[in-house]
């Protein structure tokens, strides 16, 4: 696998190895000893799946205080535009955002640290969207920034007009009035 640091310190782009013939394909998705080696110790406790047409926006979450999660997702089926939004006052890249485009064809797979905001908006006409937490869902702790804040200003590749999101999305305040980590 291959590691890539991105632009915001500890949010990597992983890139497996694939093996393919005329079978198919295989690579290792995920493998401890590697991880650990480049990224460093995420004791992973859930594995979590979610299913979305073209146009769904999902996000941006994040759980605060004790129950913030780390996260490493990949597309098993389809296409996303994945983001990652740092949302931690004291960082010198609070408010930025790295994007990074995840498919079943590229098979990249993004690790997004605790302390940032995440969301994705499904580019093909179905995505299978899969994902590894350290950290259990906790409702109390659940928290989100608006999908389209100009603060962040995320250029999302459709018309807003064909976003599909959540009544709960749509009511998530700005990245100024969101209750973040210092």
């Amino acid at each position: 696998m291959e590691f890539t640091e991105t632009a915001i310190k500890g949010v990597y782009i992983i890139e497996p190895r694939v093996f393919n013939d005329a079978r198919g394909y295989f690579f290792e998705a995920w493998k401890k000893s590697d991880f650990e080696a480049h990224i460093g110790k995420v004791d992973f406790i859930q594995d979590n799946e979610s299913k979305s047409s073209y146009g769904v926006l999902r996000g941006l979450h994040y759980q605060k205080g004790d129950s913030s999660q780390a996260k490493l997702v990949r597309v098993i089926k389809g296409k996303v535009l994945d983001v990652a939004v740092d949302i931690r006052r004291s960082s010198p890249t609070f408010g930025q955002h790295v994007m990074v485009e995840l498919s079943d064809e590229n098979k990249r797979q993004f690790f997004i640290p605790r302390g940032f905001a995440h969301g994705f908006l499904v580019l093909s006409d179905e995505a299978i969207f899969t994902y590894k937490v350290d950290r259990p869902y906790a409702p109390q702790s659940e928290a989100g920034i608006r999908w389209n804040d100009p603060e962040i200003g995320i250029d999302w590749p459709i018309d807003p007009q064909q976003v599909l999101t959540s009544e709960k999305d749509l009511k998530q305040p700005l990245l100024r009035d969101a209750e973040l980590f210092e």
